[in-house]
Parts: C-alpha cells; sequence; structure tokens
C-alpha cells in the first residue's frame, strides 16, 4: 500500500477501492468465524465483521448517491494502545481461543486504520477527503474497543 501515500483516485475509484478492502476483510473475519471452534471466539468475529459490513454499505450507498454523508462533526482519530506493536502477528488457528481472536482481529483493524489513514491524507482537499477520515474515526475507535476487550480479559493485571 506503499504507492498511496500522497494519492488521491477519482471519488469513484476511491470509494471502489474502499469498498474491496472492506469486502476482504468481511470475507476473512467470515472465514476465520467458520474456522473456529471456540464459540466466545468466534462472537468477537462477528462482531467485528458486521461492523466491516456497515462500512461497506455505507460505501456503497455513497457510490450510488455520488457523494458521502458525513454527519454532525468529524472528530479526529481516536488514540490507541498500539497493541498491534506488542501482539505477535500470527494465522488464526481451529483451536484459538478469545484472546488469540482478539489479537488475530486486532492486527486486521489496524490495516484498516492504515488504510484510512493514507486515503484520508492522500485525499485531504479532495471531496471525499472528509469520507476517508470519518471512516478513519470510525476504525480506531473499533480498534480501540478491540483493545480495550484485550486488556479487559487477556492481560494480566499488575
Amino acid at each position: 500500500m506503499s504507492e498511496m501515500k500522497n494519492l488521491c483516485y477519482t471519488f469513484e475509484a476511491a470509494v471502489e477501492k474502499a469498498i474491496e478492502m472492506e469486502q476482504r476483510d468481511f470475507r476473512h473475519y467470515l472465514d476465520s468465524i467458520r474456522m473456529l471452534k471456540s464459540e466466545p471466539a468466534r462472537k468477537v468475529l462477528r462482531d467485528v465483521a458486521l461492523d466491516e459490513l456497515n462500512h461497506k454499505h455505507a460505501l456503497e450507498k455513497a457510490l450510488v448517491e455520488g457523494r458521502f454523508n458525513v454527519s454532525g462533526a468529524m472528530g479526529k482519530p481516536v488514540p490507541t494502545m498500539r497493541l498491534d506493536y506488542v501482539l505477535e502477528k500470527r494465522p488464526l488457528r481451529p483451536d484459538a481461543d478469545p484472546c488469540e481472536a482478539l489479537a488475530h482481529a486486532i492486527h486486521q483493524e489496524k490495516g484498516a486504520v492504515d488504510f484510512y489513514q493514507k486515503m484520508a491524507s492522500g485525499c485531504a482537499d479532495a471531496p471525499m477527503g472528509g469520507m476517508f477520515g470519518k471512516i478513519l474515526e470510525d476504525e480506531t475507535r473499533h480498534l480501540q474497543a478491540l483493545e480495550d476487550l484485550y486488556e479487559q480479559h487477556c492481560m494480566p493485571e499488575g
């Protein structure tokens, strides 16, 4: 994705690229859900998969309407704990527990955050810059929520 640095596509091309990324992430989560044996681990990934579907739907709607409704004031990306640097990135196994599923989802969401940071930065002066900024804000909130869950359930106190 390094070719996206300071690059902005046309509105349609940018939205199509984002839809492809959301669809790829959704399929990844769906495949992982089907593979996992642990119901709590599947639930973690189900919630994240539904978030991906919501983003994809919003992007498809923007594509049809030719614009993206950014309602309310734009916030800023939410700071995260950067657990993606601490947690080892490895393939998800069928016998993964909820903590492993959370770690996997944290890495997947970090990829989405990176994607939307590049798109928002590259398109900052374009009409769709706000759209990517809004989705970036949502993705950082999702990442923070996953990290909070990981901290609450998987990190030893102390």
